[in-house]
């Protein structure tokens, strides 16, 4: 009987506890601390008081109070007890839900990163194809002005010769996406159909040479990156001459890079223009072009002289299986 009767004293006295407990639960923690000892120290005293008396009552026994300690340090640990569960659970509790907001905020976090990815992946994209496309106009502009004198001339089969080149590097050019790199072998064959036109145009007048050592074939380029090279020196070193010259392509792997020189004959560069700040279209688009497709790890100089003309060189990462922009970052 006993034993019933003060567990339900205990439970009763013990209900302050609680109401105390989240009434300084924001408290510093030694403050916290201080203030449920006190609640323990007076709780266990009601509950001691009236465990010896409703002992008193239902035995025999008689005048126990002189031992009201030992029944006190009992009672002392069944409340330091209720004590250490409740601060345990609300702890448990309590990091359960910071761990709740820590992975909330680990998934958001994630969740925008992929977004701030495919955002920048969007961009680049587009940049590049504006990059890309700024090089067809241009290109398309000189060689209908070409074409244009042909006819003035009444060279009807030198025109006609070029229309249908021009015809056929226009519809390669359209077909290849701007974002995605091919081999360099496709990309010369792709320079070869543009030369076609150039050579029509200007016949014996135009010698070109295209050297590329073994294994650097296969290599991964923007593609497009070499025809606006050859324009440029076609432009300054073979057009301005009578007599013509020579262009010379190479490409070799050096210290795991693939390094591509675009050589000309001509009477070299203004050192004004080196830096591109007052060149064309067709140098500065393919520097931001390499800048954007190999994320700033590409190498595009320039390098001109009276003696030994023009020397442009790209450098760029070894890539040789990656099909689209993603791969060869």
């Amino acid at each position: 009987m006993h034993p019933l009767v003060q567990s339900a004293f205990g439970i009763f006295v013990s209900y302050p506890m609680r109401p105390l407990s989240v009434f300084v639960w924001k408290l510093p923690f030694w403050k916290r601390m201080a203030w449920i000892s006190l609640g323990i120290i007076v709780c266990a005293t009601i509950w001691t008081s009236l465990r010896l008396w409703s002992f008193m009552l239902i035995t025999p026994e008689q005048n126990l109070w002189s031992d009201y300690g030992g029944w006190f340090f009992t009672s002392i640990l069944i409340f330091i007890g209720w004590a250490s569960i409740y601060h345990g659970i609300n702890y448990y509790r309590l990091l359960e839900s910071e761990r709740s907001n820590f992975l909330s905020i680990l998934a958001s976090n994630k969740e925008e990163q992929l977004k701030r990815i495919r955002a920048e992946s969007m961009a680049q994209e587009a940049q590049l194809k504006m990059l890309r496309y700024q090089l067809n106009p241009h290109f398309l502009f000189n060689t209908l002005n070409s074409i244009s004198s042909l006819i003035t001339k009444r060279d009807d089969s030198r025109a006609n010769e070029m229309i249908i080149q021009l015809s056929d590097f226009l519809r390669h050019s359209l077909n290849s996406d701007p974002v995605d790199g091919i081999s360099l072998m496709d990309e010369i064959d792709a320079l070869k159909l543009y030369l076609r036109i150039e050579e029509a145009r200007f016949g014996d007048r135009l010698s070109i040479n295209i050297n590329i050592n073994k294994g650097a074939e296969k290599v991964q380029v923007p593609g497009m990156i070499l025809q606006p090279l050859v324009e440029n020196s076609i432009k300054y070193a073979i057009a301005p001459n009578e007599e013509g010259g020579e262009i010379t392509i190479n490409a070799t792997i050096k210290e795991n890079m693939l390094d591509l020189h675009v050589l000309d004959s001509g009477p070299g560069f203004d050192k004004n223009l080196i830096d591109l700040s007052q060149s064309g279209v067709g140098l500065r688009n393919t520097r931001d072009r390499l800048n954007t497709f190999y994320q700033g790890k590409s190498k595009f100089k320039i390098e001109s002289s009276d003696e030994d003309g023009t020397d442009i060189s790209i450098k760029v990462p070894l890539s040789i299986s990656g099909d689209s922009m993603e791969g060869n970052k």
